[in-house]
């Protein structure tokens, strides 16, 4: 089988393409391996939402859960259970392509519990749990970028764990997380750690920014304002952009870091599916294009980027000033976006407990089932 023409050029422009999506469905019936060696990807991404898709839609889970049940096992040690076997099968279908990218890629992501994301030490202790449980160097542990997430991304860090920060929507929280893995990384090296065995990405929503924005500038409903729908999203991510280069090429601490063998933390693009009909579906992969990113792809938009995408290498770079400019629009047009902001993050926590518990609720009932 011979790869996509466009997705292995979006990957010659230096974008790790990653699948947000896991099934056992798809790492059983060879999908995911086919989607490695024909849509050029190198890593795959997990969260609450996508685990109860799977097993909800799966008879491939029964087996198991009638086995937990007979265990005694509760919702939330059978969920463990299925979520980490599903993540270690699907690290050792990526391990050639980690072995390959000399760990840089061949990673799979595992979200720690979403009702722990204003919970520091509940956070690492899991982090730690499931780090340990999977027992795959390349696996990546979700850490949401909340306030009480942050110093739990250090602290996890610390201990050697690479980790993938979920959840950030503003530039300034992006530079906590990245100030967070520095941290990290100092004390990773105290302890004794390899410092170039830690990989971190963080990872920056992008449609979920356009889709808040849209709104509150169609309730505003200026000529003004309308000109503005569609643009906050990729002038958020090149911004986001802009602030990595300068933490990690410009700045003396890296450079420090660097010298014992640190990796820079990438930016990946995630919410990355177009929710606006009127938007080009691949608007989002294809205009967020950079060497040393990550784009992580539903399984829709990946399709739609393989018949017609196009890459825009000259997307990114070069636009910060004109970003700029954008967001200084909208706040002349009456957007807070420091609300937006903490109003994506809260709904974004909301969303994955929702899924979490609805997920926890049917597992729940399907044991009581098995021991009737």
């Amino acid at each position: 089988m011979s790869q996509n023409q466009k997705l292995a050029e979006l990957s010659a422009a230096g974008v790790s393409v990653w699948l947000d999506d896991l099934s056992r469905d798809l790492i059983t019936n060879g999908g995911l391996q086919e989607e490695i060696d024909t849509h050029s990807i190198v890593g795959v991404t997990t969260n609450p939402a996508i685990f109860q898709s799977a097993i909800s839609k799966s008879d491939l889970y029964v087996e198991q859960i009638n086995t937990l049940a007979k265990s005694d096992a509760d919702a939330d040690a059978a969920l463990t259970a299925i979520t980490t076997d599903d993540v270690r099968s699907a690290c050792d279908v990526l391990a050639p392509v980690f072995e390959a990218t000399d760990g840089h890629d061949g990673r799979v992501s595992i979200e720690v519990d979403p009702r722990l994301a204003n919970d520091t030490d509940g956070t690492v202790a899991q982090a730690v749990e499931l780090w340990n449980l999977v027992d795959r160097p390349n696996l990546f542990i979700k850490i949401p970028a909340t306030k009480a997430g942050i110093p739990a991304i250090a602290r996890v860090i610390a201990e050697g764990i690479s980790v993938n920060i979920t959840l950030i929507f503003s530039v300034e929280r992006y530079r906590e997380v990245m100030d967070a893995y520095l941290d990290g990384l100092d004390t990773a090296l105290r302890n004794g750690h390899d410092a170039g065995k830690i990989e971190s990405v963080a990872s920056f929503f992008v449609s979920r920014v356009d889709s808040e924005i849209d709104d509150r500038l169609n309730a505003i409903g200026t000529p003004e304002a309308l000109e503005l729908r569609g643009k906050a999203g990729l002038a958020n991510a090149r911004l986001a952009y802009a602030a990595y280069r300068e933490v990690f090429e410009t700045e003396t601490r890296f450079p420090d870091l660097q010298a014992h063998g640190a990796l820079p933390q990438r930016p990946l693009w995630a919410s990355t599916g177009t929710k606006n009909a009127e938007y080009p579906d691949t608007l989002y992969v294809s205009e967020l294009v950079a060497p040393n990113t990550v784009n992580t792809i539903p399984v829709k938009t990946l399709n739609a980027f393989a018949d017609h995408g196009w890459v825009n290498t000259e997307s990114i770079i070069g636009k910060e000033a004109e970003s700029r400019q954008i967001f200084d629009a909208l706040t002349a047009v009456g957007v807070d976006l420091a609300d937006v902001f903490q109003k994506l993050e809260d709904e974004g926590v909301a969303k994955f407990e929702v899924a979490w518990a609805d997920l926890l609720g049917a597992t729940q009932t399907q044991l009581d089932a098995a021991q009737s």
